[in-house]
């Protein structure tokens, strides 16, 4: 063995040892240790290296995504051998269902591994982790992990909350109405019967909040709350109707 990186550890007339630095995947081989007797006796070991996998990449995600566009995720790392596993998680939680691919590299001893997950994006995914884990033998249980946020874009949700679940004559109500969607929806419309707020004295809009003041029977009817954003519109209804 003539080899810069290979060094002699201990020699006596017991113990012939050598060291390995910087050890590469064409260390793996044979090994024999031969004793100069009469007859010659030796001794050899098969050396096993292993390939450690690069650090994993994931790749086709563009931000931000519709609700109910297809997601194709792939996860990817090269130079393992054997073969490394690939496993993913959304928030922590596996998941089972991807596909799994496994490549020679171009030495013929390492693979790249690959593993896509597919799925169609829902407006609970957004701001969830997704990640890929990259088990194998030579990191010593210490997975390596690549990471993505998933930023989701969906259609407002809209719900109105009464104040008062039982209104009567003289009183007032507290309409509020809800909505979620991604991009924040802009100021919500109100109206009454299909039109616009017959009564704007009494009938205040404040951002989302809609007040009644001095509620009357000409009040009854049906209040709809729109929200909009650039992905699409919603609306919700309340019926009012004054004791």
């Amino acid at each position: 063995l003539r080899d810069n990186r290979i060094e002699l550890v201990r020699a006596s007339w017991h113990e012939l040892s050598i060291s390995v630095s910087d050890v590469s995947l064409s260390d793996e081989g044979q090994y024999t240790c031969s004793l100069f007797t009469m007859p010659v006796k030796t001794s050899k070991a098969f050396l096993t290296v292993l390939g450690v996998p690069e650090k994993p990449q994931i790749t086709g995600f563009t931000s931000p995504v519709m609700e109910g566009e297809r997601m194709q995720l792939t996860c990817k790392t090269s130079g393992s051998k054997p073969a490394a596993d690939i496993r993913w998680f959304k928030n922590d939680k596996e998941v089972k269902d991807v596909k799994y691919l496994k490549e020679e590299d171009a030495n013929r001893k390492t693979f790249t591994v690959s593993s896509t997950l597919d799925f169609l994006a829902d407006r609970n995914d957004d701001g969830a982790v997704v990640s890929c884990r990259v088990d194998h033998e030579s990191l010593n249980s210490t997975p390596q992990i690549a990471m993505q946020v998933l930023e989701i874009h969906y259609t407002p949700l809209v719900k109105i909350i009464s104040s008062n679940s039982w209104p009567e004559e003289g009183q007032s109500i507290i309409l509020t109405c809800e909505s979620k969607g991604k991009p924040v929806p802009e100021p919500v419309l109100w109206t009454k019967d299909g039109g616009e707020l017959p009564d704007p004295e009494r009938m205040v809009v404040n951002g989302r909040v809609l007040s009644i003041s001095f509620l009357n029977k000409t009040d009854n009817g049906t209040y709809r709350c729109e929200a909009k954003n650039p992905i699409g519109r919603n609306s919700t209804e309340y019926v009012l109707i004054v004791h």
